[in-house]
């Protein structure tokens, strides 16, 4: 039984893979941990924050679609500054395999949420 957000599957990965990727930018060359390395952090946290959040507001179809939306653009982002880091020589091969493979299905799970959410009505203010 879901009783917050903490119970959904989708928020228990986006958070663990935060973590993930907090430790892996510590490990970026000092001009990067503070410019690259801040950006991802910042679009990895922000999918836990935006799915935890939105939760929060779940009574409004609308406005929990629109954070699990903006959830999924942090995805994104995260996905693009992973190719950047791959290519800089920033993370190894195997580390940006992981990654790429994790945060794709993290982008498909939250694609299915929200289709899910999408195919319910919103109610008539």
């Amino acid at each position: 039984m879901i009783k917050s957000y903490k119970d959904l599957e989708v928020y228990q990965s986006a958070y663990q893979l935060a973590i993930v990727v907090h430790q892996t930018t510590q490990e970026y060359p000092d001009y990067e941990r503070y410019e690259m390395g801040s950006q991802l952090r910042r679009a990895a946290t922000s999918i836990p924050m935006n799915i935890g959040e939105g939760y929060g507001k779940k009574k409004s179809d609308k406005e929990f679609k629109r954070f699990l939306l903006m959830a999924l653009g942090s995805c994104n982002e995260v996905q693009v500054l992973l190719d950047m880091s791959k290519d800089l020589r920033y993370i190894d091969e195997r580390k940006y395999t992981e990654l790429t493979r994790e945060y794709d299905l993290l982008g498909r799970r939250l694609n299915v949420m929200i289709g899910k959410w999408l195919t319910k009505p919103d109610p008539e203010v």
